[in-house]
């Protein structure tokens, strides 16, 4: 049974201060459990402040939203995943799809990033998801399987279960119209079906598949139902510590 994996990615929100007070907010409001694996993936500037407020009321991993493939060097601007480690780090997101769109990452770029946190023991979220014009022309599975294979190139089969996938339809990123529960369902079948046919069936059934694209705590739970779906990459609703909390007992209620 895979525990289920619940990922708050913060983006650009919150200072070092804010992070604390939320940290402490949400400890008040979700209760630990060793069913559900809780992450938050604030700024890199409040990952330390995060990690310091962590509170045995309710123990998270921490998580951050990017790295850069070299250990280090001339890459101003660039954070490393030694650097990341030492913070505390244990996930970290890399290929979402605003770093897809906006700062222009590719397959190749983003494989490298997998890589890394690989070699430095950190748990790879790997985004992918398709656009609403290339769903409409029945495009999904062949671009999701693309975006997989390329950002998973070289991995080991025995490296697969560090990995969790996100799939996160493009369309329904902070736009309030997520996908379906059975539209979610019908890509996960389609990418745990590819990692077994491209590792082999033991090695790809701890990989956790998760959903994301404008998860809510009205809807959470249309996906969390769903035994194909592993957990949920929650962008605006994390931000609310009530409101994330919510989600968490979500999938609290239907693990096992």
């Amino acid at each position: 049974m895979r525990k289920r994996l619940i990922v708050g990615n913060w983006k650009l929100h919150k200072t070092a201060s804010e992070a604390v007070a939320f940290v402490y907010r949400l400890s008040a409001l979700a209760q630990a459990t060793d069913d559900v694996e809780v992450v938050l993936a604030p700024p890199f500037t409040a990952l330390q402040a995060a990690a310091q407020a962590e509170l045995p009321a309710f123990p998270f991993a921490l998580g951050a939203q990017n790295l850069f493939w070299e250990d280090k060097g001339a890459f101003t601007g660039e954070v490393s995943a030694p650097m990341l480690k030492e913070l505390g780090c244990r996930y970290v997101i890399l290929g979402h799809s605003e770093r897809r769109r906006i700062f222009g990452e590719q397959d190749e770029g983003i494989n490298k990033k997998v890589q890394a946190a690989l070699r430095h023991v950190l748990r790879p979220i790997l985004c992918i998801g398709e656009t609403l014009t290339e769903r409409e022309a029945g495009q999904t599975d062949r671009i999701v399987t693309h975006q997989l294979l390329r950002g998973l190139e070289g991995v080991a089969g025995e490296s697969l279960a560090a990995v969790a996938i996100a799939y996160e339809p493009v369309w329904a990123i902070g736009t309030g119209q997520a996908a379906s529960a059975d539209q979610a369902t019908a890509v996960h079948r389609t990418l745990r079906k590819v990692l077994a046919e491209r590792w082999n069936a033991r090695d790809a059934e701890p990989v956790r598949i998760l959903y994301g694209g404008s998860v809510t705590p009205e809807n959470a739970g249309q996906f969390l139902a769903a035994p194909e779906i592993d957990g949920a990459l929650v962008g605006g609703a994390c931000l609310d510590p009530q409101s994330f909390a919510t989600i968490i007992t979500s999938a609290r209620a239907r693990q096992g």
